[in-house]
């Protein structure tokens, strides 16, 4: 995850550096799917979730031993997902039981079912954050989702968590399909009081591999992400509430820098990218991993085809710190990395961002990321082609240079 508002700011009010932490000293974020039943069929669900019982599931014991594990090991974050993690029976049982255990707790959701004695339950838990799932407005989410008044039932969501005092967050799986509803997404955060807003990239997962053909052209990214530095921008110097957030593609960091490149003297530059080598970008296998719903750990929700091991016959902890080898190479910096993301300047910023996209499409998960939208010239390859052409969002542009002293 690149926290966009929180490095914008430190352009704006800089704090000390904190030191790179050794991968022996990490512990992960980790997101535990615990179902795969779920009342929606979207069109990019990376765990092809439906609305019936899936066989093989965790026992409630079997999730209980895990949590126990989960809060010895030091997990700083737990992530409760699924499918739709409100169909499982014991939802509430898991998280009250780790609200104790874990310093952040979250809920990741589409919100759908969120009202009544259900919402009364979600804030009895004390999440620290709820992030509904909304990949447009009205009908364009609904498609998406493949329910009819999935939208409305999702801001009934929304509104329900805020009116009981929740932290809650809009997400949003950018597409070619949905691009230009960007910023009516944006204006509904400010409508609705939404605290958070996360721009998921497409990865190649699931249904999410099946429809990639609707992956946001690059010329599309780069004017969403144009949008985003706008707002993360007067979020950062008016100190207005909305914090921005994007995922699973870490070239975001790099076009943050560029852009700060154009706008901000060199020391602030230079504070900044020591901020992003500090954070080092793709944590895939080290500051983020995954249980699957059948207690099956993964380098992080999207590597479904590779297994370290599962949590019905050995502890997480174990897991994460035996000597498995894909998690080994996962953690290596400067990460055996082909192609573009190989001769990459900027690996210390980006990490070689999403390797399952270049794994679905070429077999080795080192080749270069497909979804990268920087050219040749921005990551300092030699011999740079044209520059890609921008189709620039509609809304009022917000320069910097003149807030900024």
């Amino acid at each position: 995850m690149f926290r966009l508002t929180e490095y914008m700011h430190q352009l704006v009010t800089p704090t000390p550096v904190r030191p790179r932490r050794g991968a022996a000293e990490v512990r992960p974020v980790v997101i535990w799917n615990l179902t795969r039943r779920c009342n929606l069929k979207c069109r990019h669900c990376y765990t092809v979730s439906a609305n019936v019982d899936f066989p093989g599931e965790l026992t409630h014991a079997q999730a209980m031993a895990t949590l126990d594990d989960l809060g010895d090991f030091g997990i700083p974050a737990l992530i409760l997902s699924g499918g739709e993690p409100l169909d499982r029976r014991d939802l509430f049982e898991i998280a009250h039981a780790a609200r104790d255990k874990v310093r952040m707790l979250a809920l990741s959701t589409n919100g759908t079912q969120i009202h009544g004695e259900t919402a009364d339950r979600v804030a009895e838990v004390g999440f620290d954050y709820v992030g509904i799932s909304i990949d447009g407005i009205g009908k364009t989410n609904d498609w998406f989702r493949g329910v009819d008044g999935a939208f409305a039932d999702a801001l009934r969501g929304v509104r329900e968590c805020k009116k009981r005092g929740i932290k809650v967050g809009l997400r949003f799986t950018l597409t070619r399909d949905n691009a230009t509803q960007l910023p009516d997404l944006l204006q509904l955060c400010d409508d609705e009081g939404v605290d958070k807003f996360y721009l998921s990239h497409l990865v190649y997962a699931g249904r999410g591999d099946k429809n990639r053909g609707e992956d946001a052209v690059h010329a599309h990214t780069r004017a969403a992400l144009d949008a985003l530095i706008d707002r993360a921008w007067v979020a950062a110097a008016d100190s207005a509430p909305l914090d921005i957030v994007t995922g699973n593609n870490d070239a975001d960091a790099v076009y943050l820098l560029r852009w700060a490149e154009r706008h901000f003297t060199p020391d602030r530059v230079a504070h900044l990218h020591a901020h992003l080598e500090a954070w080092g970008g793709n944590s895939s296998g080290l500051g983020v991993a995954n249980i699957d719903t059948l207690g099956r750990v993964h380098p992080d929700t999207y590597w479904s085809d590779y297994t370290v091991g599962n949590v019905k016959t050995a502890r997480f902890s174990d897991l994460w710190t035996g000597d498995d080898p894909m998690l080994a190479q996962l953690r290596r910096r400067p990460r055996p990395l082909k192609g573009r993301c190989g001769a990459c300047a900027h690996q210390s910023v980006c990490g070689g961002n999403t390797r399952i996209r270049a794994l679905q499409l070429t077999g080795d998960p080192w080749a270069e990321d497909p979804a990268c939208y920087l050219d040749d010239e921005e990551i300092g390859v030699r011999d740079a082609g044209d520059r890609l052409a921008v189709t620039p969002f509609r809304g009022k542009r917000h320069d910097p240079a003149h807030r900024f002293h």
